[in-house]
């Protein structure tokens, strides 16, 4: 993605991913928002951003519940997601899909799902579309380490790799299906090495470090897009807080979270930008600044937007 080209790129949209997640957990926490199921993917960021900046215009992504970040990545108006979250009309899905299930096919989004594994089905019949209309583009989905047990992973992947679709699937390893995890759910660790009962390729990368996982996702990328088939990259990565805003996360150790903390992926890489001279101190603060004012202006946007009327209740369920 062109808009994710520079180093100071990636590390403005990791902030910027960051900065909307914590916006939207104070806005639920004073109330504004309906529900207590936002799947935040703080920490999460440099596997968003890194892969999708392996992407060009014209590409899909097929998202899941913790997918906020995939869709900043792709160069969102925050203005709409804002409103989205919010449950308006402006929103992207005029506040009927709401956090779980947000969409834009202008900006190649096939959709976030609610359902854990229910995107790689889709994302893999996306894919088989591109190949038999002979287009020029790839699919990347998004999914945990919590699909990768579900039926429709190795169903979508054993497709896949029967028919070499371009497709390359993004397992975001955060340790946790919910409240277990991974030790207690799978008998292989390493998830990356499934790829091989599917004659695919599969690499495992730290999701941590945003230039590792693009320097991978453009790996993958180009391998699917050259026509060789389909490619399963792992993220090792990690979310700072629970399963959702209703979470506390009890099953944790204060000591686990502190050791990834510890690794943040926004703040080492800034400390290396600043190292190699390719940022200054005053640019980073001007970056929080800018962030800080897009997103209260985000927030102002979302409040002034009206409900959806009653009458949208059935608007948009088929297409023209």
């Amino acid at each position: 993605m062109k808009h994710l080209d520079t180093p100071q790129a990636l590390l403005y949209y990791m902030m910027l991913i960051r900065g909307f997640e914590l916006k939207i957990a104070e806005a639920f926490a004073y109330g504004k928002l309906a529900g207590t199921m936002f799947h935040l993917s703080v920490g999460q960021e440099a596997t968003s951003v890194g892969t999708i900046s392996a992407l060009r215009e014209g590409d899909y992504i097929q998202s899941h519940h913790r997918g906020h970040g995939h869709m900043i990545a792709l160069g969102a108006d925050v203005n709409k997601m804002m409103a989205e979250m919010f449950g308006r009309i402006d929103g992207y899905c005029k506040g009927k899909g709401g956090s779980m299930h947000i969409a834009d096919m202008k900006l190649g989004n096939l959709g976030a799902n609610g359902v854990v594994g229910a995107g790689l089905p889709i994302a893999t019949g996306a894919a088989l579309g591109v190949k038999y209309l002979n287009q020029d583009r790839v699919v990347m989905c998004f999914f945990g380490e919590g699909a990768s047990l579900e039926g429709e992973f190795h169903e979508s992947l054993n497709f896949a790799g029967l028919h070499k679709l371009p497709i390359v699937y993004v397992l975001e390893n955060n340790q946790y299906s919910l409240s277990t995890a991974l030790t207690r759910a799978s008998a292989v660790e390493n998830l990356f090495s499934r790829a091989a009962a599917y004659n695919m390729l599969g690499e495992q990368v730290d999701g941590m470090e945003v230039v590792a996982v693009a320097e991978a996702a453009k790996r993958a990328v180009e391998y699917a897009r050259s026509g060789q088939g389909p490619y399963l990259l792992e993220s090792l990565t990690y979310r700072y807080y629970g399963h959702s805003r209703s979470d506390p996360a009890p099953y944790r150790t204060k000591e686990e979270e502190q050791v990834w903390k510890a690794r943040d992926p926004i703040a080492t890489y800034q400390q290396k930008l600043l190292e190699h001279k390719l940022i200054t101190s005053q640019e980073v603060e001007g970056m929080n600044a800018e962030i800080e004012t897009l997103l209260g202006k985000a927030v102002d946007y979302a409040d002034k937007s009206p409900y959806p009327e009653l009458s949208e209740i059935f608007a948009d369920i088929y297409a023209q």
